[in-house]
């Protein structure tokens, strides 16, 4: 494993050249002989282990040794971040996105800064679920929904070709795509009314999402089925409260995340902040250990990565503290905690999580093992899609 292949000095690339930086690469390139990902977590420190656990988002379309993310990066050692080309909070475009050549240059700079290679995600599902717009002049792809309208699979594979395509040009290299959510309510505010679902029918879901899966990991794009176990039925959006499916929620929404599992096809799966109380009557299902940890992991025998969708979302931040949300989080079985840091913006949440998982470990809540367990899912998606 080669840990510094993402380090290559750009033009616009602001870089302290102390001695400790250069100590700091010295020991890096002797772990790029380490033969496995076990090893390599041996020789993480606690600080490490519980940064490839956070992605974050933040405001800027350029970034420099100054810059917040930055410090994320390098003294949080967060593993992954998220971009956005609308900020939430000031109702402004272009957040992170501005331009081809500008994107290009930001994430080749983020990368730079980062020891071990970074996720850089995006949600890039096609028609109003798009952050690459044309206006910024990148091409734009259909709905979800238009796609499988058409009928044809070998489509469905050439236009996420295209789109993941695309996205690897320009550094990206995860997409929190397909969206395999069924769409058993077309009313559904979030799924339905945005033409984010393929179709009523599982089975077709399941034909398009694994497509989708393909093409993106025939360009080494890392993707992620969402949103476990199922909002497609919901009535409400997740974004602002709390969503209860109990009602409506039924078993056939969970047939796409099970049959692609058993075809060994899945990267990442993204939990819903949805409550069903015929699968656990307390929390929601990023905070559920019997959802993540028993239906997930134990029955359907998920192996892969688990992000919790947004933890800024207000069907989380609206009823869980931080530290609790976190604790259950982690308990639950979530590998990887999303802070997009655009419904809310908190330039010191990297600091402020990494301080309340180090508070779990230390008091024995949590335990490093546990970490080890998210590392090492994490660190063996990233080798596995060509970053380590």
């Amino acid at each position: 494993m080669n840990l510094l292949c993402s380090w290559a000095p750009t033009a616009t690339q602001e870089r302290p050249m102390k001695k400790t930086i250069f100590a700091l690469l010295g020991a890096l390139l002797s772990l790029s002989t380490f033969a496995n990902v076990d090893t390599l977590i041996s020789q993480m420190d606690l600080t490490r282990k519980i940064g490839q656990m956070l992605l974050v988002g933040f405001r800027g379309q350029s970034v420099n040794s100054r810059h917040e993310i930055v410090r994320d990066i390098k003294k949080y050692k967060i593993g992954s971040v998220i971009l956005f080309e609308y900020d939430a909070r000031t109702r402004k475009r272009a957040r992170n996105i501005g331009s081809p050549d500008q994107l290009r240059r930001l994430t080749s700079d983020l990368q730079a800064y980062s020891d071990i290679p970074l996720f850089i995600s995006i949600d890039e599902e096609g028609g109003l679920v798009s952050r690459l717009k044309s206006r910024y002049g990148f091409q734009s792809f259909p709905s979800q929904q238009e796609v499988a309208a058409r009928g044809d699979l070998s489509y469905t594979y050439d236009n996420a070709f295209s789109l993941s395509a695309q996205l690897a040009e320009f550094g990206i290299n995860m997409n929190f795509a397909p969206v395999v959510d069924v769409n058993t309510n077309r009313q559904n505010p979030i799924i339905g009314k945005l033409k984010r679902s393929f179709s009523v029918d599982e089975n077709q879901v399941t034909d398009h999402a694994r497509e989708v899966i393909k093409a993106h990991q025939d360009n080494r794009v890392a993707t992620a089925l969402k949103h476990f176990p199922g909002h497609g039925s919901s009535t409400k959006d997740s974004h602002k409260s709390l969503v209860d499916v109990t009602q409506t929620w039924d078993q056939r929404e969970l047939t796409p995340f099970r049959v692609l599992n058993e075809e060994n096809n899945v990267d990442m799966i993204m939990t819903a902040h949805v409550f069903n109380r015929n699968l656990d009557s307390q929390y929601p299902a990023t905070l559920s250990e019997k959802i993540i940890g028993g239906l997930l992991r134990d029955q359907i025998g998920f192996e892969g990565v688990v992000i919790s969708d947004d933890m800024n979302m207000k069907a989380i931040a609206d009823h869980y503290k931080l530290e609790f949300a976190v604790e259950r989080a982690i308990k639950a079985g979530v590998d990887i905690l999303l802070f997009g840091n655009n419904l809310d913006y908190d330039k010191n949440i990297a600091k402020k999580v990494q301080r309340i998982i180090k508070r779990l470990v230390k008091r024995g809540v949590v335990s490093e093992e546990r970490l080890d367990q998210s590392v090492k899912r994490i660190l063996k998606l990233k080798e596995k899609r060509g970053l380590l």
